[in-house]
């Protein structure tokens, strides 16, 4: 088999945002340079994500210079949100681990609040280097993630997103297929491997960056979500549930942590180191 390559790359800037793909992204210590950076809080500063709000998944967030972003939506007037001023923070609230961040300010409340017809507020983690650290159970000292669900990066692969399509296409709910790769939400897409290759990796390098493979990732009720309509199905959790569980969680894509920073280009050659 030829050597696998970087598909594509995804970056999210608003955490359950549509998001864009580049042809090359830098690699920081806690993510791709941008990647969920931004956050959706209720008023009790616990994280909305389309867990809560699918339609989450037809608004969108480009970014621009200095790390600002640009919020678009349907029925909405787009909205430019500057980074703010690191003057004062506030404690939200992602899966149980506290976290400070930055309050974006009241016009993107509003944009966000009056969209999903529900009170949010947007905040922004403003040094990624030391506000969250990963789990300890894979970090190693001093690794922090941004407002990813855990890890710095995902990488999913296209022969695997393949192999389930099949999976699905045999089950009671194959109308729901074929699924597209956005239902995944990865940073990485990988081609050119055998499917689900990725369950052996502890060590992967993309391109000039070399990455620890650090476990399968769990997946939730988002995967369910149509990304082009919110609307929900049963697909990919009744498939996975058959096929793709460990232990208690239904997987697909695998969570990497960088060992040195970089930048990453499409087309860039994927080496499995161990």
């Amino acid at each position: 088999m030829a050597t696998p390559v970087l598909r594509s790359l995804h970056v999210h800037p608003v955490k359950s945002v549509a998001g864009h793909a580049p042809a090359e992204a830098a690699v920081e210590p806690w993510g791709l340079a941008g990647d969920r950076r931004w956050m959706l809080v209720d008023a009790a500063g616990r994280a909305v994500t389309q867990r809560q709000q699918p339609r989450l998944a037809l608004a969108a967030a480009a970014p621009l210079a200095d790390g600002a972003v640009r919020l678009t939506a349907p029925g909405t007037a787009p909205l430019t949100v500057a980074v703010p001023e690191p003057s004062g923070t506030t404690v939200v609230e992602l899966f149980g681990e506290k976290v400070e961040a930055v309050p974006a300010g009241t016009a993107s409340d509003r944009w966000f609040s009056a969209y999903l017809d529900a009170p949010v507020r947007l905040v922004h983690l403003d040094d990624p280097a030391y506000r969250r650290p990963v789990d300890p159970g894979y970090a190693l000292p001093g690794e922090t993630v941004s407002f990813a669900d855990g890890f710095p990066l995902l990488l999913a692969s296209a022969a695997s997103l393949d192999a389930l399509n099949s999976l699905i296409a045999q089950g009671d709910h194959a109308d729901e297929g074929p699924l597209p790769m956005n239902r995944f939400r990865p940073n990485l897409v990988v081609d050119g491997t055998a499917p689900w290759a990725e369950d052996g990796w502890k060590r992967v390098a993309v391109g000039e960056v070399p990455f620890r493979v650090v476990k399968p990732c769990g997946r939730c009720v988002v995967t369910t979500t149509d990304q082009a309509t919110a609307a929900r199905g049963k697909e990919p959790l009744r498939t996975l549930a058959r096929h793709r569980r460990f232990g208690d969680r239904l997987v697909f894509g695998q969570n990497l942590v960088p060992e040195r920073t970089g930048t990453l280009r499409v087309g860039d050659p994927v080496l499995v180191l161990a």
